[in-house]
């Protein structure tokens, strides 16, 4: 069973059903929780207002932190980058790690930092998933191209900030399964677990949470 002083948190259940499936086709063993902020006060702010209070809890012992960048990568890095400070932590750097930050501080719980999708891009979860698209598929470049019609025809009902998320829910809406969640497309194999971005993440979770 997993211990609650150990675990991953994340901004919503579409973040944590995305990592679960990840693990399980990692087979990684049962080493930590993913958490997201809880209730109706799931996504950032919430993730964000509540990270003091989580790093002071008697019984941390590690702590990994899961947030998309959205529009401004370094903006996002910050925020996060000035809780931590604000509770002890020292060394961080001033811009995000490729391959996911994690502290080397031993006086304080352990704690990790990966910003979706890849540390180094503007963007959220769902871009995240795009690059889990089994490699020259023909319904993703079609997708897109239909996204850039509606588009280019102002026909568009998301908004300025959604195309990934249009984007990739449009895909799946086209697979043998239509409408799969992202997690459960992982596990079913419409998304590959293995792509180099997925690797890299396991990677980092193995590291943060010291899976052999």
């Amino acid at each position: 069973m997993v211990k609650p002083d150990v675990y991953l948190l994340v901004e919503g259940k579409d973040d944590q059903h995305v990592v679960w499936a990840l693990c399980g086709r990692h087979q990684l063993p049962d080493a930590f929780a993913v958490e997201t902020p809880g209730g109706k006060a799931d996504g950032i702010d919430a993730l964000l207002d509540g990270l003091s209070v989580r790093l002071r809890a008697d019984n941390l012992k590690t702590l990994g932190i899961m947030v998309d960048a959205d529009q401004n990568l370094l903006a996002r890095w910050q925020s996060v980058r000035d809780r931590l400070s604000a509770s002890g932590y020292t060394g961080i750097p001033v811009q995000p790690v490729n391959g996911g930050w994690i502290s080397g501080q031993t006086s304080l719980p352990r704690v990790g930092v990966w910003l979706m999708p890849d540390n180094s891009a503007t963007g959220m979860l769902e871009d995240f998933v795009k690059r889990l698209v089994p490699d020259n598929d023909v319904l993703l470049s079609y997708a897109e191209d239909v996204l850039d019609e509606i588009e280019q025809n102002d026909w568009r009902r998301y908004g300025n900030n959604d195309r990934p998320k249009s984007l990739i829910h449009t895909w799946l809406a086209w697979q043998e399964k239509p409408g799969t969640p992202m997690g459960l497309a992982i596990t079913e194999r419409a998304l590959r677990h293995d792509s180099p971005l997925a690797q890299a993440f396991v990677t980092w979770l193995k590291r943060l949470f010291e899976i052999p």
